[in-house]
């Protein structure tokens, strides 16, 4: 089983975790984000590490937006960082984010689908890291990235999920995952998180 070494954190209680949630978001992410981590619940039992597309030109206020409607701890990533479960990573404007045993790291590598950060790094990084524990989530958005990704993930064992067209404000970006092939569920917005649960608590794949 692929497992970070967690040792001691300021952020919460470490608890031990064998799967790893990867989002991919841009245009309605934020809302999107708000409704899957309304309902989770605060013992939710694996990371989630985040890319929303980002203005490169402002600070982004997400996290702190994204606090007030969940009860887990939302951060924006920074170099180093380890991964807990409960604690939700969020990518920072004009870096991509990745994973490696040691845990997050930033990267100023070129633009992946005209953006930086991108899902398809984060996925791959995820991919090779956690094999058949990854899940990745792909949600509303105007381009096609995390399709690439998404496809690595499932190579690799993993589970993919995409949001629905019904509910995404943008469907680019699910749709894009949906024509590889590779996707397991797509689900209505409100249903991710649920199922999300299932996948965790029961380790059901």
């Amino acid at each position: 089983m692929t497992q970070l070494d967690l040792g001691t954190s300021p952020l919460a209680n470490p608890a031990p975790f064998s799967r790893v949630v990867a989002v991919a978001a841009s245009t309605g992410g934020l809302k999107a984000l708000s409704t899957i981590l309304s309902g989770l619940p605060s013992d939710f039992g694996a990371p989630m590490i985040v890319v929303q597309h980002l203005s490169p030109s402002y600070p982004s206020q997400m996290a702190a937006i994204l606090s007030r409607r969940t009860s887990l701890h939302v951060k924006q990533a920074e170099e180093g960082d380890r991964l807990y479960s409960g604690v939700v990573y969020l990518a920072p404007p004009k870096h991509h984010l990745l994973v490696n045993q040691a845990g997050l790291y930033l990267s100023d590598a070129e633009r992946v689908h005209f953006t930086r950060p991108a899902a398809d790094p984060l996925f791959e990084s995820v991919a090779q890291q956690f094999r058949q524990q990854a899940i990745a989530v792909v949600l509303t958005g105007g381009n096609g990235d995390g399709a690439w990704g998404a496809q690595v993930i499932k190579q690799m064992g993993g589970k993919v999920i995409a949001q629905d067209q019904a509910t995404s404000e943008h469907f680019g970006m699910p749709s894009a995952a949906i024509q590889t092939g590779v996707v397991d569920w797509i689900l209505p917005i409100e249903a991710i998180a649920p199922k999300l649960i299932t996948l965790i608590t029961t380790g059901a794949m």
